[in-house]
C-alpha cells in the first residue's frame, strides 16, 4: 500500500512531462512574436492575442498560404483514404479466400515492401511519376499511396478469421465472389475497414517524404510540407513562432479527432483478433 502514493506521483510526473510540450505549443500560438521569443516556456501569454490564428486561418495569399496547405491536406488525405480502403479490401479478400498461382509470391512481396524504409522509395517515386507525366500534380500525390501493404495484410488476416461457412452458404444461394464480399464479408469487416481508413488518413496526412518527391510547386504543398518551409524561415522574416505553433496544431488536431472518433471500432477489432 505504501508503494501506491509513490506510483501515483511517478505517473503524475510522467503525465506532466508528456503534456508540457503540448501546453507550451498551445500557449505559444496565442503569444506575440516578441513574447514568444523572450519567454518561450511561459504558459500564460502576456498579452494573449489571436494574431497567429488570424494569420493561419485568414485570407490566403503568397505570404499567407496556410489555408491552401490545409485544403490540400484534407483533399489528398480523403482521396487516399477513400481509394485505399476498397482496394486493400479487394486485395485482402483475394489473398485470403482465392487460390491462384503466385499467391505465395505476392504475400512475400508484400512483406518485403513493408520491410523497405520509405526513404529508399523517394528516387523510384520521383522517376515513376516523372515518366508517367504526372509530376507536380495531385495525381502524383494520390496515386502512389492508394495501395498499402500493411492494409492488405490486415484485411487478409481479418477475412481469414471469418468462418468459411458464411461464404459457402452464399455460394449455395448463387452468389459470386464480389457479391459474397460486398453483402456478406464487408458488413462483418467494418472494424478492419475503419482501421485501414484511419491508417490511410494518418499516413497521407503526415507524409512528408512522398510529397517532397512528387511535387515542387507552392500550390501543391500540404500542411506538413508547408510547415517544413515555415520552420526553415522561407515564408517571411522573424522567428514567427506563434504562427509555427498554430500551424503545427492545425497539423495535429485532425489526426487526433479521427483516431478518437474511430476508437470504438479500433477497440472492437482488437477484441475480435
Amino acid at each position: 500500500m505504501r508503494r501506491r502514493p509513490l506510483l501515483t506521483l511517478l505517473l503524475a510526473v510522467v503525465a506532466v512531462a508528456y503534456a508540457l510540450p503540448a501546453l507550451v505549443q498551445l500557449s505559444t500560438s496565442f503569444k506575440t512574436d516578441p513574447d514568444a521569443l523572450s519567454h518561450p516556456l511561459r504558459l500564460l501569454p502576456r498579452p494573449p492575442t489571436l494574431q497567429a490564428w488570424r494569420q493561419a486561418l485568414g485570407t490566403q495569399d503568397d505570404t499567407n498560404p496556410v489555408g491552401r496547405w490545409a485544403l490540400n491536406s484534407v483533399g489528398v488525405s480523403l482521396a487516399v483514404t477513400v481509394g485505399r480502403v476498397p482496394l486493400d479490401a479487394l486485395a485482402g479478400y483475394a489473398l485470403a479466400r482465392l487460390r491462384f498461382r503466385g499467391r505465395r509470391g505476392v504475400l512475400g512481396l508484400l512483406v518485403v515492401v513493408m520491410a523497405v524504409p520509405g526513404v529508399a522509395l523517394l528516387i523510384p517515386t520521383f522517376l515513376v511519376v516523372t515518366y508517367l507525366g504526372i509530376y507536380d500534380t495531385y495525381a502524383a500525390m494520390i496515386l502512389p499511396m492508394l495501395v498499402d501493404a500493411a492494409g492488405i495484410l490486415l484485411m487478409k488476416q481479418f477475412f481469414e478469421s471469418v468462418p468459411t461457412s458464411y461464404a459457402e452458404a452464399a455460394r449455395l444461394d448463387g452468389a459470386g465472389e464480389l457479391q459474397i464480399l460486398w453483402h456478406v464479408l464487408l458488413p462483418l469487416a467494418r472494424p478492419a475497414l475503419v482501421t485501414v481508413g484511419v491508417l490511410a488518413f494518418q499516413a497521407s496526412w503526415n507524409d512528408l517524404s512522398h510529397y517532397l518527391a512528387a511535387t515542387s510547386s507552392v500550390e501543391h504543398k500540404t500542411l506538413v510540407t508547408g510547415l517544413a518551409d515555415l520552420t526553415a524561415g522561407s515564408l517571411g522574416s522573424g522567428t514567427q513562432r506563434p504562427l509555427k505553433m498554430a500551424t503545427a496544431l492545425l497539423t495535429t488536431v485532425p489526426v487526433v479527432v479521427v483516431v478518437v472518433a474511430s476508437q470504438r471500432y479500433l477497440t472492437h477489432l482488437d477484441r475480435h483478433r
